[in-house]
Parts: C-alpha cells; sequence; structure tokens
C-alpha cells in the first residue's frame, strides 16, 4: 500500500507515530497557533519557539529543516520549516516530504495551521503533494503508512474551510499519485515494458475512468494510417510498435479541447548510429514523455475537469537489428512530408512528427508535447530545468504559470527561424538532424513544428529532468516524472478560466 494522505479527527491524528507541525520560521523564531496542542503524548509543545532555540536544533527557514522532540514512548513531535512564508506551495512540498522521510515506516501526521491562509487548499495539497512524491520506491512495495492531516485554526475552522483543505488534500493525493504512476513505469526495465506491454498497461489505468475513451492501434493500423516516421523507427526491433489514443470528455459542457502528445521510445540504443555504452544504461527514461501524457489525462478525468483532453503516445523501441533504418534513408510522415534520416538517434523527432500531425488534424485549442528529446537540452539547462518552445507568447506564459505553480522549473528558448534553414534536404523535404553541436535542441524544436499546422503549440524537452542520480527535497533517485505535475495544473487552469 502506498504512503497516501486523508483528513482525520485531531485525536486520531495525536495517535499517530510522529506528529509534525509545519510552520514558518522568521527571523525572531516562530510562534505556535493558539489551537495547536500543549502536549502530543509525553512530549510538551512549546508555544514560541525563539530564534536560538530554532538555530540549536537546526530549524530554519530552509523549507525542510526540521527540530524533533520525543520522549522515551508515545509519539515524537517534528517541527518542521515550510520557510519564512506560510503561503508558499512549493515550502509546503518541501515540508511534506521532509515529514515522509521522519517517519519512516510510519505513519505521520500534520496539523496544519489555517489560520489567515489565503488559499487552504493550495497550501493543504501541496503538502501531501510532497509527502506523497517523496515515499516513491521501485525496489521494493511501497511504504506502508499515511499522511494524516487535520486543519487548525482559531477558532475551529470553519465548514467552507474544512471542506477547501479537505479538496485541497484530495487533489494533491490525485496529482502526487500521477507523477508515482510515471516513476514506476519509467523505472521498469525495458525488457518488461515493451512497446506491446506499455500500451496494455495504458489501457488498463485509462479505461476505467470515466469519460475516458482509449484506441490501441497495432502495427496493421499504424501503416493503414500512414505514420511512417513511427514505422521506420522501429524497423530494427523485434517487438512492435503501437500507438495510444485516449480521450477524455467532460460530463459537462468543456471548456475547449487540449491534445497532449508524448514520446514514447521504451529503450533507445541509437539505432545503427548505437549510442556509447554509458549513454545507453538510463534509455528505459526514453518513454517519459508518453507515460508523462497518459497520466495528467487521467489526473484530468478524476479531477473532473471541464476540458476536453486528448492524449497521444506513439510507442517504439529503436534498435540495430538486421532491418534497422539506415542513414541516409527517407521516411514519408503521416502528413506526407519526406524526411532524410541522417542520425538514427535522432528518432524522437520522427515518431513525433506523425504523432503531431495527428493531433493537429483534430483542430484542438492548443497543443502540447513532452520529450526526452535532446542531449542539448541537458547541456544548456542542467537536470533541474526543462526546456520550452512555444509558437506564441500567450500559450508560453500559460506553461510557465503552470510551471512556477508546480515547482517544476521550465526556461524559455527561442524558436529561431532562421535556423530552419539547417533542416535542408537535398534528396527530401527535411532533413532529421541539424549541423552537429549547434542549436540542437532549437533545431528539433523547428523540426517539430513543421507538423503542427499552425496551431498553438508548445513542446517540453525535458532530457535533463526527466532522471535524478539523486534524492532531493520530494524528487526521487532514478525517474522524476518531470512535467506532470505542470500538464496537470496547466489544464486545471484550462478549465477554469
Amino acid at each position: 500500500m502506498a504512503r497516501t494522505a486523508h483528513v482525520v479527527a485531531l485525536k486520531d491524528a495525536l495517535a499517530a507515530d510522529l506528529v509534525a507541525l509545519p510552520v514558518a520560521v522568521s527571523g525572531d523564531g516562530v510562534h505556535l497557533d493558539a489551537s495547536v496542542p500543549g502536549r502530543v503524548g509525553a512530549v510538551e509543545v512549546p508555544r514560541v519557539l525563539d530564534a536560538g532555540w530554532c538555530e540549536l536544533r537546526g530549524l530554519s527557514a530552509t523549507p525542510g529543516s526540521s527540530a524533533v522532540l520525543r520522549a522515551a514512548s508515545g509519539p515524537a513531535v517534528a517541527f518542521v520549516s515550510v520557510g519564512a512564508s506560510r503561503e508558499d506551495p512549493e515550502g509546503h512540498r518541501l515540508a511534506g516530504a521532509a515529514i515522509t522521510r521522519l517517519a519512516g515506516e510510519g505513519t505521520a501526521s500534520a496539523l496544519l495551521g489555517v489560520t489567515g491562509l489565503v488559499d487552504p487548499a493550495r497550501v493543504a495539497g501541496a503538502l501531501v503533494e510532497g509527502a506523497v512524491l517523496a515515499s516513491y520506491r521501485y525496489k521494493r512495495p511501497e511504504t506502508e503508512g499515511s499522511l494524516e492531516v487535520v486543519a487548525l485554526s482559531t477558532p475551529l475552522p470553519s465548514v467552507p474551510v474544512h471542506d477547501a483543505v479537505v479538496a485541497g488534500v484530495a487533489r494533491g493525493v490525485v496529482v502526487a499519485d500521477a507523477a508515482n504512476w510515471v516513476k514506476r513505469l519509467v523505472d521498469t526495465p525495458a525488457g518488461d515494458l515493451t512497446p506491446k506491454e506499455l500500451a496494455r498497461t495504458f489501457d488498463l489505468r485509462l479505461s476505467v475512468l470515466d469519460g475516458v475513451s482509449v484506441e490501441v492501434w497495432t502495427e496493421s493500423r499504424i501503416r493503414e494510417e500512414r505514420l511512417g516516421g513511427l514505422l521506420g523507427v522501429g524497423l530494427g526491433s523485434a517487438q512492435p510498435a503501437r500507438l495510444v489514443r485516449a480521450t477524455y470528455t467532460p460530463a459537462a459542457a468543456s471548456r475547449g479541447h487540449v491534445v497532449l502528445v508524448g514520446k514514447g521510445v521504451t529503450f533507445d540504443s541509437g539505432g545503427l548510429s548505437l549510442k556509447p555504452a554509458e549513454a545507453m544504461m538510463a534509455m528505459k527514461t526514453d518513454m517519459t514523455g508518453s507515460a508523462v501524457v497518459m497520466a495528467a489525462l487521467a489526473a484530468a478525468a478524476q479531477l473532473g475537469l471541464g476540458l476536453s483532453v486528448t492524449a497521444v503516445a506513439p510507442l517504439t523501441e529503436n534498435l540495430p537489428g538486421d532491418q534497422a533504418l539506415k542513414p541516409g534513408d527517407v521516411l514519408r510522415t503521416r502528413d506526407g512530408t519526406t524526411v532524410e534520416v541522417l542520425n538514427t538517434d535522432a528518432e524522437g523527432r520522427l515518431i513525433l512528427a506523425d504523432a503531431l500531425g495527428l493531433a493537429a488534424e483534430s483542430e484542438p485549442d492548443a497543443i502540447v508535447d513532452v520529450a526526452t528529446l535532446t542531449g542539448a537540452q541537458r547541456v544548456a539547462l542542467g537536470d533541474e530545468i526543462g526546456a520550452l518552445f512555444a509558437s506564441d507568447d500567450a500559450l508560453a506564459d500559460e506553461m510557465l504559470g503552470a510551471s512556477a505553480a508546480s515547482g517544476e522549473a521550465l526556461w524559455r528558448l527561442p524558436l529561431a527561424s532562421s535556423y530552419a534553414a539547417a533542416l535542408d534536404s537535398d534528396i527530401a523535404d527535411l532533413k532529421n538532424i541539424g549541423r552537429p553541436g549547434v542549436a540542437g535542441s532549437i533545431v528539433a524544436a523547428l523540426f517539430l513544428q513543421r507538423f503542427t499546422r499552425g496551431r498553438a503549440w508548445a513542446h517540453l524537452d525535458i532530457a535533463g529532468p526527466a532522471r535524478s542520480d539523486g534524492a532531493r527535497g520530494y524528487v526521487t533517485k532514478g525517474a522524476t516524472a518531470f512535467a506532470t505535475r505542470t500538464l496537470i495544473e496547466f489544464l486545471a487552469r484550462r478549465a477554469s478560466r
């Protein structure tokens, strides 16, 4: 059973193994809300923590720092910093992660003070989001236990405040569970998660949700639909390609239609343009985009968002088998564009070309694609910041706003049209690469834009932040599910505008 979160009565919260008090830490220390109990089990809870007390015990304005009081028996009490501001969702995410780590295998409760908070739902949701995200483990069954959230205020919380906290907690669980599902898929060995198996997994997860329908295209259907990029990349593998198209239709009137497209290369050897051995070790990660968009659609359905959402995921392996695509071969994509393939390791853009073409045909209000696309993105922005490209400023601003709210950092890079000449081919409409070592992420984005038919479009290149070499805050080692929470926030904002 995975760690989860719910709202309980105060007496039940005080029975947890760890009782956490999320607190804002200022220059003069911490002042606890009067409604916080003066005693938890055998532990006396101080009403005021002065600056010296905090400094001595390591409790600071750094979110996630903590000070723990223990007795010989009964629950421990942890003061956990949310930073300097009680309103900061990111600070609460980091505090939630710290609570999970402090609790270990046991249960934890968080006595959340909501007096005077502008948005108690968002703060409560962020706290449990961080806690559930930090509980993820792949190697063994996920952590037993739960995080119990109790809203405290003076006087006792009103019904609207209580209901807001309950709703916020429920949303936080949905968002974190979506991300943890992505992480589990990405961390699964590629031999266990072939294109066929990944398509089956998507279908099982999504088809049971209200308002969601799922289509799984086999190779024969892919061929009928003229998806030459997807078929070409998969030629070197004995595992057949798949394409999954899922649609969420809200019960009430929809406030528009967004199509999400995710790259799904379940293992990328580079094909005949073979990667070095070290670069291949984590290439099971190359299907992250497909899992991200399916998880975002599932969350939209679970949250009942009033927005139509379609998710398209082309799935294949890229291997150097005896039928593999050769450098210099020419593929024809769904829209008839011919592409000269000069590097078979630039395969993601080939399968996305077909998927973006499908997305554009439905004439949505916006298209967003997510892909572990270029090593150049990691060179430019490292492992914690994703690259954002967008065809118009309004959509870029939406994505950046969602990014800021989710805590998943994006940086907008330019779609420099003058660089598109690097894709000119002597024998086809396009080449699949530009000049080696020159603006690789930008040129790849310009390639993708050719298939969007002028629709409002954003591209998230997450090659760097899709994976982490170590744990930090609520980010766990291995797959990070980067962009999942940003997409859910983006869809929620679209649905409510």
